[in-house]
């Protein structure tokens, strides 16, 4: 019974070493934009929220001027890439349906990494760039509508 594994493990393991590089990078690239910008459960959104989740996440050396928090599935946020997201200015996707964000602010005037918070006023859509069909990055730039 044993000789009959043999071969079956030899596959499993020559398709664990055949793994595309590019499908791991875009997994790592996956992985950072939802340490950057994922919280499913928020708790304690209060004015200390953002400085809480910046030194956290491990987002206040450099310090980011601006980051966004996105309180939904991942699997609702991976659909703004296929079915639940529009085509908007070359290769961005803007949400079809709104997402509860919070979006953090750099305080300024101090060297200390302390970030404010600013609650939505209700749902938003969301902007973000895609690479095979997983979101990669959050366009902070985009007006929420």
């Amino acid at each position: 019974m044993a000789m009959s594994l043999a071969p079956l493990l030899l596959v499993f393991m020559l398709g664990l070493v055949s793994i595309p590089p590019t499908l791991a990078q875009d997994d790592s690239r996956f992985t950072k934009f939802l340490t950057q910008h994922y919280d499913a459960r928020p708790t304690g959104r209060d004015d200390r929220y953002c400085e809480r989740m910046m030194r956290r996440r491990e987002l206040t050396r450099p310090c980011k001027a601006v980051n966004t928090f996105i309180h939904s599935t991942k699997d609702s946020i991976k659909a703004i890439c296929g079915a639940n997201g529009e085509p908007y200015r070359g290769n961005l996707r803007i949400s079809k349906s709104p997402f509860q964000v919070t979006t953090c602010t750099h305080n300024g005037g101090s060297p200390a990494p302390h970030a404010g918070t600013e609650l939505p006023r209700g749902p938003e859509t969301i902007v973000v760039s895609c690479e095979d069909g997983l979101p990669v990055h959050f366009d902070e730039s985009v007006v929420h509508l």
